[in-house]
């Protein structure tokens, strides 16, 4: 029996590398003559329930019960942990002690008796930075996958709300839950992703949230406009899973994926819920308009002053005669990729400094520039309200699709004064309707096909008490 137990713990420990890996423990005892040995990664192991644990199995008398009865019998008796399950696949074996699972071995048994008394290093569960709301819960998604599922089940005391575990990558084995509402959620697309994940072999899931999407969702490279949602919100989550949405939720980001997802889910916010209908629906109103305006304020800007005969009578003070250096085009592009840029730059400056860089920032593409001939004040102008605009608008994805449609518009019309404009957005409309949600529908539902009831409800909010259900926020 000693001979069989010392080849499984070297079977492990070859497995697990343990010479080689300082952060991988193993605590050796002793029970009435009895070997066992624990397995665990330091820093996972809640020491305190080990410490319990130990104390209670130090005291029984576990040499009959080894003798006699199956591990299952004593990890009934003797092992006080709440959450215990047995294993006779040594891969298994590994890859719950690398998940942060505690591996207890006892001599004369061959299965190990895993422990899942682990704990994750965590932040705190703050509001979002990017998703805050006036009114509402101030708490959010974190890294850790199984403080978002019951930041969930919180709010959705149902035994139809169905938690799905999957793992995915050969060498990172990420966690990924398929949360939905059981009756809710359309049952075909819930295969459907089920099915698209157990086809999916990677090595790890590195950007995770990002990862999976591409791996998951069918994806044009040069279609920028997003297939998926984002939200860091429980209750954003929590209100798209009762209306039939599916959530992914992944180990490692504070992110759940929201499926499926149509171009008007990105006009609605949780904010819009958290104040009266009214205010609601007047905001909601800006959003749309401000969307619109974010998109072509430039570019038909550009084409009246390429165009000045076409120009109406009361646009006609905008017409410009630049008396910068540079053509009107050539500002525009510099603006449009310098303030990305600076966003970049932004996102790298230490935090003391922040202030520092933004009066920097200003000065460079404001007086400097104008003094120097390099820019217009008009495009200045122009160009900051956009900038600003892009901020109405919580999906970056979205923010750089309309972006990229934005810059294609004003070289269409740089390239074709007169009718480039048009082309311009006919191709941007023949991008949007070429893209298609994970479910194979019309990206612009329920505009195609057209629903009367739903279409409504992307304009007005409605009461929370009507009938009608709460589209996605």
């Amino acid at each position: 029996m000693k001979k069989e137990f010392q080849k499984q713990i070297q079977q492990l420990e070859e497995a697990l590398r343990l010479q080689q890996s300082f952060d991988l423990v193993v605590k050796p005892l002793c029970v009435q003559g009895i070997s066992m040995r624990l397995y665990f990664v330091d820093g996972f192991a809640k020491d305190e329930i080990l410490e319990k644990m130990l104390e209670f199995l130090m005291k029984a008398e576990v040499r009959e019960c080894v003798e006699t009865e199956a591990a299952s019998h004593f990890c009934e008796c003797y092992i006080s942990y709440l959450e215990t399950e047995i294993s006779r696949d040594i891969k298994q074996q590994v890859n719950a002690v690398l998940s942060g699972t505690v591996l207890l071995l006892v001599e004369g048994y061959t299965e190990g008796i895993l422990i899942d008394a682990r704990t994750y290093p965590t932040r705190s569960m703050e509001e979002p930075e990017d998703d805050r709301v006036l009114r509402g819960s101030r708490d959010g998604f974190v890294e850790t996958l199984i403080f978002n599922t019951a930041l969930i089940r919180r709010r959705i005391r149902d035994p139809h709300l169905t938690m799905e575990y999957h793992s995915i990558g050969s060498m990172s084995k990420s966690d990924i839950v398929i949360c939905y509402m059981e009756g809710l959620a359309e049952t075909s697309l819930v295969d459907y992703i089920r099915t698209r994940l157990q086809q999916i072999h990677v090595e790890a899931l590195t950007m995770a949230h990002e990862s999976l999407a591409e791996a998951l969702v069918p994806h044009k490279w040069l279609n920028p406009f997003p297939k998926v949602r984002y939200t860091e919100r429980p209750d954003t989550a929590a209100s798209n899973i009762l209306e039939g949405k599916i959530l992914l939720l992944i180990d490692n980001s504070p992110s759940a994926l929201i499926l499926p997802t149509s171009f008007f889910d990105f006009i609605q916010e949780a904010q819009d819920y958290y104040l009266p209908p009214i205010t609601g629906t007047y905001l909601r109103m800006i959003r749309i308009a401000v969307f619109f305006v974010t998109l072509l304020v430039t570019p038909i800007w550009y084409y009246f002053n390429c165009n000045p005969q076409l120009c109406p009578d009361w646009f006609a003070f905008t017409l410009i005669d630049s008396k910068a250096h540079i053509p009107l085009i050539a500002q525009l592009l510099l603006l449009e990729f310098g303030i990305d840029a600076l966003k970049m730059a932004s996102l790298n400056t230490p935090s003391s400094l922040n202030s520092t860089f933004s009066i920097v920032g200003a000065l460079i593409l404001g007086e400097f520039a104008i003094n120097a001939g390099w820019l217009s004040e008009e495009i200045i102008l122009y160009m900051a309200f956009v900038a600003l605009a892009d901020f109405t608008q919580p999906s970056f994805e979205l923010g750089y699709a309309i972006k990229f449609m934005r810059v294609m518009l004003l070289i269409f019309t740089a390239l074709m004064p007169r009718v480039g404009f048009y082309v311009g957005l006919a191709c941007m409309l023949f991008v949007m309707l070429s893209n298609k949600t994970v479910t194979k529908t019309s990206y612009f539902y329920p505009l195609f096909p057209f629903q009367a009831k739903a279409f409504k409800r992307i304009f007005i909010r409605k009461k929370l008490g009507s009938k009608a259900s709460m589209h996605s926020k």
